[in-house]
């Protein structure tokens, strides 16, 4: 027997028709220079003639993210390699839920590419509410709006995190390192929940600040290394202070803490960390 089809309606508990047997997804693509890009539905589809996202069912053993990039790709030619996925947000109505990926993109091409889409365009966040949105995306862009181009750099105190759990750290500082270093790659692809929503999932930016006997180790795909010559935790204030993003920094250093936190970054501690990346 073949399995049911993803592209259905469901009668959702809110009251209304959504599509999608499995929830859906869309991708709210930013592009610093001219906007988001935003889809006029064709006429014919659910909600015909309203603008939205390029967006639909996810598919059965798909994930949202890949159900937002395959669906942009196929409304609007624009390929996964061409953007970073650095946030998505769930909204949830228990029996259907629709998850919005955000992204960031620079020179991404658009173009309309079949028939369920009549537009594309590039879109000043600010002029998004003037258009005729799609009922549930002018529900939502209130609390999307203030994620538009944010991304999530996660800080992580190597000397803290790594002499957090006691399992023979202290006979190669080089190779603990590395091991997380290792952990917080897988980390960087599978997402940290927001510290401050639960319905929001970042993949962050990801850099590791190692010190002593690690100070050479080096950087991997999605971790950066940053070595600190002496003080490891005015290395962290420095790398914190340098970012233009929402900052989470991994440290259970009191001290640290205060001084992260002056400058508007988020505090976990290495437990919490460490349930994250054991979980993978």
């Amino acid at each position: 027997m073949s399995a049911p089809s993803a592209s259905v309606f469901v009668r959702c508990s809110c009251g209304h028709l959504h599509w999608g047997r499995y929830g859906a997804a869309g991708l709210l693509l930013v592009d610093p220079a001219r906007g988001v890009l935003l889809q006029r539905r064709a006429w014919w589809v659910h909600h015909g003639r309203t603008w939205a996202l390029p967006g639909g069912a996810i598919e059965a053993g798909e994930t949202a993210r890949g159900a937002a990039a395959r669906e942009a790709f196929e409304e609007t030619s624009v390929p996964a390699e061409a953007f970073r996925a650095v946030s998505a947000s769930v909204v949830d109505h228990g029996n259907w839920s629709y998850t919005t990926v955000l992204a960031l993109a620079d020179g991404a091409e658009a173009r309309v590419a079949n028939t369920e889409s009549a537009e594309v365009r590039w879109v000043d966040p600010d002029d998004v509410p003037g258009y005729p949105l799609h009922r549930d995306f002018a529900a939502a862009w209130p609390d999307l709006r203030g994620r538009v181009g944010q991304e999530l750099v996660l800080v992580v105190d190597g000397a803290n995190v790594v002499g957090s759990r006691p399992d023979g750290w202290w006979r190669d500082r080089h190779g603990a390192a590395e091991r997380l270093r290792d952990q917080l790659a897988k980390l960087a692809d599978a997402g940290v929940p927001d510290p401050d929503d639960s319905a929001v999932t970042w993949w962050p930016r990801i850099i590791l600040v190692v010190e002593g006997k690690a100070k050479h180790v080096t950087g991997t795909a999605g971790v950066d290394v940053v070595a600190a010559d002496t003080d490891g935790d005015s290395k962290i204030v420095e790398v914190v202070a340098q970012q233009q993003a929402k900052v989470l920094v991994a440290t259970a250093d009191r001290e640290l803490k205060g001084r992260v936190g002056a400058l508007g970054a988020s505090v976990i501690g290495p437990g919490t960390l460490r349930t994250q990346l054991d979980a993978l």
